[in-house]
């Protein structure tokens, strides 16, 4: 079998993604010689390299970009590394409306070790945290299989707690501002075992004096001081200095960047 005939049996069998593993056992060729032949593959468009050592078969209807969103794959490629992970921050707004802030690549949280990313490849953006909370995760149908990606409580702790990977507070903010009509505060509870008292201050800190959402922060502010009755003083950016006038407000933050929403 020639690697042609490889990908289009698979393609055949609707099975559009393969690894360098899967290919050197079906097709009789040295390991420099299939290298050789998967790189003309890839020159001809036939397939792309999103992963060191996993490929996507393009379809038809991305043929003509030769770009694949990640959407179509990333469930199997997550799979071929033996990761647990989920679509997150702008990329997971998206999935309850809140796409006013769109990502340029499909952020993906996962854990250490860190992955090494194809350098044919940058639609992907990497996160990191200690545990997956797979009890906060959702699952809905792709093109090919199904992606998971985070409920929308897990989806606002993280746009704080991970604000530098969003572009800042500011955008964090503008995110929430469209994402807080479908997030429950209730089930944070649930979230804050995967996070740190300071964030959730801070989102309280954010709903009550940034987006006027007093409802929700107070049901917040309920939920912390129950699970955690004494607070620590926190800036609110941590690459700011402190400033002296303003504290006082029941989050114990002190407010020492500027934060204006986006109109939406």
């Amino acid at each position: 079998m020639t690697v042609t005939e490889y990908i289009r049996e698979r393609e055949i069998r609707g099975r559009v993604t393969f690894t360098i593993d899967d290919v050197r056992q079906a097709v009789n060729l040295s390991d420099n010689s299939l290298v050789t032949e998967l790189q003309r593959q890839v020159a001809r468009g036939r397939i792309c390299i999103p992963y060191r050592g996993f490929y996507v078969i393009i379809p038809p209807q991305y043929a003509l970009k030769g770009v694949v969103p990640p959407t179509y794959y990333v469930d199997n490629l997550m799979n071929a590394v033996g990761k647990p992970y989920y679509i997150c921050l702008l990329s997971a707004a998206e999935f309850y409306g809140a796409s006013h802030q769109r990502a340029m690549q499909t952020q993906v949280m996962t854990i250490a070790p860190r992955l090494k990313p194809s350098k044919m490849n940058n639609l992907l953006n990497w996160n990191y945290r200690q545990l997956i909370p797979f009890e906060l995760l959702m699952k809905k149908n792709a093109e090919m299989g199904v992606i998971v990606y985070s409920s929308a409580e897990l989806t606002a702790i993280d746009l704080v707690q991970f604000a530098s990977h969003v572009g800042g507070y500011q955008r964090a903010a503008t995110v929430l501002a469209e994402l807080m009509e479908s997030v429950d505060v209730e089930r944070i509870e649930s979230v804050l075992p995967y996070t740190t008292t300071a964030t959730v201050q801070r989102l309280g800190y954010l709903l009550e004096f940034v987006l006027e959402e007093q409802h929700k922060a107070d049901k917040l502010y309920k939920l912390l001081k129950a699970s955690t009755p004494k607070w620590k003083k926190v800036l609110m950016s941590n690459a700011s200095e402190e400033k002296s006038s303003s504290m006082g407000n029941r989050w114990h933050v002190n407010m020492n960047i500027e934060i204006e929403i986006d109109d939406l």
